[in-house]
């Protein structure tokens, strides 16, 4: 019995490392009260690779040849997937999530407003079956006028948006990954359906 006390306590204290805080930093959503949809878009200049802070090159070089080192052509596939992930998984499951939690299409590009998320960190964690550590991203948010895209209507900072999957099936980085985009775009659409109620 202790020792499931302890565990429970252990695990606990292990995920309060990983909590996720979201924050508007300026400006307001109270623009979107009423809007049906919004646009959005991805950037990912100048991110930062893991706590040592690597810049995404520099990233890619070392963990290509990491792969490359096990198994030959292991590192391209790498490479490959970790740019075609963005558009085939990361960005249609924020935008999933976000939109189930706003109540806001995101594909309009019509729409009086976009939402432009900028990841500025990526955690790509780790499974190894007997250790875990989930992936998380870091982001800034701006929500602009369409139309006149130096018009911020809003900033927010989004930190430590987790990534890892339920019992542990996430040996794959851009499944870890793609989570954290699940949930960045859970948490955003949240904080949008609250602050234009």
């Amino acid at each position: 019995m202790v020792k499931k006390i302890f565990t429970v306590m252990l695990l606990a204290l292990s995920l309060t490392g990983y909590a996720q805080k979201i924050k508007i930093v300026e400006g307001s959503l109270a623009p979107l009260k009423g809007q049906k949809s919004v646009n959005t878009q991805f950037t990912y200049d100048n991110m930062l690779i893991g706590g040592k802070g690597l810049e995404e090159k520099a990233y890619i070089e070392k963990r290509k040849k990491e792969l490359d080192e096990k198994e030959a052509g292991r590192g391209d596939k790498f490479e490959q997937a970790w740019v075609s992930d963005r558009k085939e998984r990361f960005e249609p499951q924020f935008r999933e999530l976000f939109s189930k939690h706003s109540d806001l299409s995101t594909v309009d590009e019509k729409a009086q407003y976009t939402v432009i998320f900028h990841t500025t960190r990526t955690e790509v964690g780790f499974n190894v079956g007997v250790a875990s550590k989930p992936a998380y991203i870091d982001a800034e948010i701006l929500v602009v006028e369409t139309a006149n895209p130096s018009k911020v209507i809003a900033k927010i900072t989004m930190l430590k948006s987790p990534g890892a999957q339920a019992m542990g099936m996430d040996f794959e980085t851009g499944a870890r990954l793609q989570e954290a985009y699940a949930k960045a775009g859970k948490e955003l659409g949240k904080l949008v359906s609250k602050e234009t109620k």
